[in-house]
Parts: C-alpha cells; sequence; structure tokens
C-alpha cells in the first residue's frame, strides 16, 4: 500500500487565558480552498486504496442485508388528520414511499424517489397534511446542511404551488384554517433555530410574519401542535431551561401567550387537556414530577401534584389522551409504562419481561381514542407494534416486522444486562447480544458508547449487526454517565466537569468485560458518533491498548478550539453541555480530555474516521485536523484511515444505498482485522 498522505502545516498559535497552543493543522478550516480539497482527496484515494482488499467482503456483506432486510419492506400503518397512511420501500428505489390506505387499499400519496432525481444528496424532514387534507406541506434539505426549504402540494391534482420558504429547520405545523403555516428560521451563520413566523399561502415569504424571536443564543426553538389541536406550541429550550408559548390554532394571527416564564434551571413540558394542562416539571423534581392547573398558571409553584418526584424512578414521557394517561417511566435502567384512568383513578402498569429491550410511543394523535400504539423490541427481535386497548386492559400485536431470512429466528441469539463496578464504586450497566453457544470469553466484541446530552441509548435490534454476530461478535452497548439510564443524576455526572466520567466509565466498562470472561480482552473494538466520537478520541489516548480497533464517526475531537469560536454553528448552545472555555477552569477542564489536543506520541490502535463536508454539527475539519495529528505522533503502523463523504452531512449519506454501503465498510475494517476475508 502507498505512503499515507502527508497534511502540510502552518503554524497557528492560540492564546486563551494567557496560555498557549499550537495548531499546525488550523488551516483546513478553509473550507473549499484548493489545499483543502486536495488533501481531503488524498486521504479519500488512501482509504479507498485500503479498503481494496475488503471488497469483496463489502460485497458479501451488502448480499447478506439484502438477503436480510426485505427490499420491499413496510411501516405499521398509522393514522394522520384521520387518514391512514403506511411507509413503504421498493426493491430497487433508495428512498421512501408514502401510501395512503383507502378502503383497505394502498394508494401512492408522496414519493421520495421522484423528488431526489438527479440529485446526489436528499433528505425529507417533515411532511404534514393540511387540517382538511386537500394540501401538503414537505421539507426538503437537498445538500446535507440540515437547512430545509419548504413547498406545498395541492393533493387533489398533484401540482406544487409557488410558495417557497428557504432556510428553516424542516418542522411544519398548521394552524386549524387550512392556510397558515408556521416554521422555525435558522440563523444564517449559527444555524440556531431561533425564530418562529407564519405564512399564509399565496403569499411571499418575505411578507411572513414574525411570530417569535429567542435572542438569547444558548436556546433553540421549535415547534409542535397538543394532540387535542387546540394550540400551536412554540417551544425555546437550553440543556437546563425551557419556556413554552402558546398561540391559539383557530386564531393564528393572535400573538403567542407564554405559559410559564423561563427561569433558570427549570425544564418543563406542557400537554393540553379539555380540562387544562399536565405539566412535566422538573421544579424541585430532578427525576421530574407531573402537575396539573385548570388555567394558564402564573407559577409551576402550588400546583395540583398528579406525580411526584421519586428519587430511583425518573419520568421520561407522558401522552395524554381524553380519559386517560400513559406515563413513560425508567426505574433502574429499565423502562416502564404507567396507565392513569382519569375517570376513575385508577393506575396500573404495562410492564415487560426483558432487560434488554426498548419502549417508544407510535404515533398516538387521535386524543379521544380509548388505545393507544406502542412499538416494543429488543436486541434479539425486530420491532413490533402493538395497541393496547384501554378498557380491556389488554396489548394486541397490530404491526410485526419480519426479516426476509426465514433462517432467522430470535431463539438463536441471546441477550443479557450485566453490571460492572467504575474506578468511583459507580454501578455501570452494559447490554450485551450474542449468538447462542459461542465460548465468549474466546470471542471479539465490539463495544457501543455515547454518553451526552442525556440521550440514552436504546437496546434496540439491528438487521445489519447480524452479520457481526453470526461471525461470533459480541455487540454491547456500555449505558456510561451522561446518558439518562439512571435518572437525571446520571447524566449530571457526565457533563460539565464531571465529563471525564463518561470517558472512564467506558474504559472501565471495555477492562471488565475483558477480565471477566465476557470477551477476548485482546479483541475489543469500540464505536461511536458524533459526541460518541469525542468519546472515542478520548478513550483512545487515555487507553490506546485497550482497543484492537476504533471506528469514529462524524467525531467531535477539537472541543476547546471549537467551543471557543461562536461563529460556528451551535457553539453558544453548548455551553450548557460542555461549559464555556472563556471560564478558565472549564478551559482548562476541556483541554485535559479534548482528543485532538492530547494527541501524543504512541502507539495507536487500528482507526477508522468517517465524516460529511456538509456536516453542519461537526464540521469536516475536526475529524480532518485529527486524523492529520495523529498520523504526526503515532508510533506504529496499524491503519489510520479517513473517508469524507463530500455529498453528506452529519448523518452520512443519504438513501438506503448509501446506508449499506457505509455499514459494510465500518463492519469490512472491523473484519479484515480479525483476519475474517467472507
Amino acid at each position: 500500500m502507498k505512503k499515507f498522505p502527508i497534511c502540510k502545516k502552518e503554524t497557528k498559535n492560540l492564546i486563551t487565558h494567557n496560555h498557549q497552543r499550537q495548531d499546525d493543522y488550523f488551516w483546513l478550516n478553509e473550507r473549499d480552498s484548493k489545499d483543502v480539497l486536495n488533501y481531503i482527496e488524498a486521504e479519500n484515494n488512501y482509504s479507498k486504496e485500503y479498503f481494496e482488499q475488503t471488497k469483496e467482503l463489502q460485497e458479501v456483506l451488502l448480499d447478506e442485508f439484502e438477503n436480510r432486510i426485505n427490499p420491499n419492506d413496510t411501516s405499521a400503518p398509522f393514522y394522520l388528520n384521520s387518514k391512514t397512511y403506511q411507509y413503504k420501500n421498493q426493491e430497487g428505489k433508495d428512498y421512501t414511499l408514502i401510501d395512503e390506505i383507502i378502503d383497505g387499499q394502498n394508494q401512492l400519496f408522496f414519493d421520495e424517489n421522484e423528488r431526489a432525481k438527479g440529485k446526489s444528496y436528499y433528505a425529507l424532514a417533515d411532511w404534514a397534511p393540511s387540517p382538511d387534507n386537500k394540501l401538503l406541506a414537505i421539507s426538503e434539505d437537498l445538500i446535507g446542511r440540515r437547512n430545509y426549504t419548504i413547498t406545498i402540494r395541492n393533493n387533489e391534482n398533484n401540482t406544487f404551488l409557488k410558495d417557497k420558504i428557504t432556510n428553516t429547520d424542516g418542522t411544519i405545523v398548521w394552524a386549524n384554517d387550512n392556510k397558515t403555516l408556521f416554521y422555525v428560521k435558522k440563523d444564517p451563520q449559527t444555524l440556531r433555530e431561533y425564530q418562529v413566523y407564519s405564512h399564509i399561502l399565496g403569499s411571499s415569504s418575505k411578507e411572513d410574519k414574525l411570530i417569535y424571536e429567542d435572542k438569547d443564543e444558548r436556546f433553540t426553538v421549535y415547534l409542535s401542535k397538543s394532540i387535542t389541536n387546540k394550540y400551536i406550541e412554540i417551544h425555546s429550550a437550553s440543556s437546563l431551561t425551557s419556556e413554552t408559548s402558546l398561540v391559539n390554532a383557530d386564531s393564528p394571527t393572535e400573538n403567542p401567550v407564554i405559559f410559564l416564564k423561563r427561569k433558570t434551571g427549570h425544564i418543563y413540558e406542557v400537554f393540553h387537556h379539555e380540562n387544562g394542562f399536565y405539566i412535566k416539571s422538573n421544579h424541585e423534581a430532578k427525576n421530574n414530577k407531573i402537575v396539573f392547573s385548570e388555567t394558564l398558571p402564573s407559577t409551576i409553584e402550588g400546583l395540583q401534584v398528579i406525580f411526584p418526584n421519586d428519587k430511583d424512578c425518573f419520568i421520561d414521557n407522558l401522552l395524554v389522551l381524553q380519559n386517560h394517561l400513559i406515563i413513560e417511566e425508567r426505574e433502574n435502567g429499565l423502562q416502564k409504562v404507567k396507565i392513569k384512568d382519569l375517570k376513575t383513578s385508577h393506575e396500573e402498569y404495562l410492564t415487560f419481561n426483558e432487560e434488554t429491550f426498548f419502549f417508544a410511543f407510535g404515533t398516538n394523535e387521535n386524543y379521544f381514542a380509548d388505545y393507544f400504539f406502542y412499538s416494543y423490541n429488543s436486541l434479539t427481535t425486530p420491532a413490533s407494534i402493538f395497541q393496547f386497548e384501554l378498557t380491556k386492559k389488554k396489548s394486541e400485536l397490530f404491526f410485526r416486522k419480519e426479516l426476509l431470512d426465514k433462517t432467522f429466528s430470535p431463539s438463536n441469539y441471546e441477550s443479557q444486562r450485566i453490571w460492572i463496578t467504575a474506578n468511583d464504586g459507580e454501578k455501570i450497566a452494559v447490554s450485551l447480544v450474542y449468538k447462542k453457544g459461542i465460548k465468549m470469553e474466546d470471542s471479539p466484541l465490539l463495544l457501543y458508547g455515547y454518553g451526552s446530552y442525556g440521550i440514552t441509548i436504546p437496546d434496540v435490534f439491528k438487521a445489519y449487526r447480524l452479520s457481526l454476530i453470526d461471525r461470533g461478535f459480541i455487540y454491547a452497548i456500555a449505558h456510561i454517565r451522561g446518558e439518562k439510564y439512571l435518572g437525571e443524576e446520571w447524566y449530571e455526572n457526565g457533563k460539565f466537569l464531571k465529563k471525564r466520567n463518561t470517558f472512564t466509565d467506558f474504559i472501565n466498562a471495555a477492562e471488565s468485560l475483558g477480565m471477566k470472561g465476557y470477551c477476548d480482552k485482546n479483541r475489543i473494538y469500540a464505536q461511536g458518533g458524533s459526541a460518541g466520537g469525542l468519546l472515542m478520541g478520548a478513550v483512545t489516548n487515555l487507553a490506546p491498548y485497550l482497543w484492537k480497533g476504533i471506528i469514529a464517526q462524524v467525531p467531535f475531537v477539537d472541543v476547546v478550539t471549537t467551543m471557543l469560536d461562536e461563529s460556528i454553528p451551535l457553539t453558544v448552545g453548548e455551553y450548557e453541555e460542555w461549559g464555556n472555555p472563556n471560564d478558565e477552569e472549564y478551559y482548562w477542564y476541556m483541554l485535559s480530555y479534548s482528543p485532538y489536543d492530547n494527541v501524543k506520541k504512541m502507539d495507536y490502535p487500528a482507526m477508522f474516521i468517517t465524516t460529511g463536508y456538509h456536516d453542519s454539527q461537526v464540521q469536516y475539519w475536526e475529524p480532518l485536523k485529527w486524523v492529520a495529528k495523529l498520523r504526526e505522533y503515532k508510533t506504529n503502523d496499524l491503519p489510520l484511515l479517513l473517508d469524507c463523504n463530500m455529498d453528506a452531512g452529519h448523518g452520512g449519506g443519504s438513501g438506503r444505498s448509501n446506508e449499506r454501503i457505509e455499514i459494510a465498510k465500518e463492519y469490512a475494517f472491523i473484519l479484515n482485522l480479525e483476519g475474517i476475508k467472507n
């Protein structure tokens, strides 16, 4: 294989708090410059040459994906605006089709493939029928920058109106008059969602009315509509604080009314009911409580408590129907669902028997329903949609996801949850899935982690993953601090000046899995993306000896420089997750773990790093700089590969084919290191 690319060095001295950092690769942020494009091309060509040796293996993996996953796969039918829809895929087509089901027959309603023709990237962010179902508003991205353009289709003749709204976050909410649309504008520089406009059909978007603006750069704005269809809800939220304003959906020209004024540290959500408002709030309730107010409250204090805070049980989500409340909770890491009858006040639980499973509400937009839909799957079982009959108090299977491969059976696989002890004595849950009968202590393991923003990585089934598991791999998810797996405190102990807990938890998980015989300790691989890519960078610097290979997807690795640059999209809002390095204490703490700043002269494991040139969340130059510096410092000759997709954003390439190609390449990277050629 030819020699790896050498990135030129242009020394830039960065001085903060009287401390000087030398950055030789700072210049890589010169988007579209000839030198940057040439270096990306050199890295891509180098990786392409490396992956030539795995070409046959990638083809085998792609064939397995095709033979396992139905090319004509469909979603469960779902109800919207009193109509029934269904997503479906079609063999030979990369993008989704949306059908309307009329009298039991599927009729094509919207075809993403038609919209994506001739485009290297396409993403449909949202689609929303007008209340009378005569119009369809859609929002689309043709670059991967998550900047969406809204257009409106006449459903009766399938033609598009002249209305066109650009630079939005993709969300669409209709007022009840069938002619007024609400949407969110992005700041053109920082891409922060910060303004809400209303658009009247037939008018120029230049005439749209500014309804709401949040000038605090820590906050992002988003929209929803109450399940009762009474209110358009304007949400403004940071990591620590939230505020909701309401617009009467029947009178869209009225000014929004603030529900509860923001108060630092108070996060709340509003759920409208015909009798008033249910509020999920963290006020004096770290794991959240549910309170009720008959009218718009002036304060959260003194409201009727429906479900109090429980230090051992985290209230995660709430569904409000006319006669029932359905509350999603998490206790000891496991989800459970509480159902409260509003007429009788009777409460009961919908519980699940597995320890590695995932529950999620389905599409439930009928406020008057005496049922609700939910999705259930586990590490060994594909997703199924159930309909819970609230009067019968019984779950009935509504739709089951089936694999094309009829030899697949969940009984061939095993999953379990184990607990390992961190350095400071905390217990960390790790979910495992593997093929029955393998000798675990002799098996390779892929450990996945994220650990930021309070996002809990779900224990879900992935059909692609079987290609690793069937080859003897164990797949594991580490539920490290920074998630909300064990409640709000679990999250708080993995952010700000406790961020390093996230990294040491992941390292401790890998060490314990090897020592306790859950895998071969010399064959542990790790994977994470975005903030999980930061995790990959940190644990590689801290414990390079642990990993046989690392996959870092769109990794956030240049933490200090990025967080000091307020012109970069999303920076200021991130202060409430990582801290503000303009504060000296945070500067030094972030500098202690920033992957790019802590690259050392030492042996690094084999690494495969991916990015998208149009990524709006983590700019392409972060992984590019990281790879350039790793090439300079690493003292061994194990593979270091960068794949920069020039037609992609934060989520990778668009379409089913691109997704499968990317996963096949990741798996081929690992399997090749294991000496597995087919």
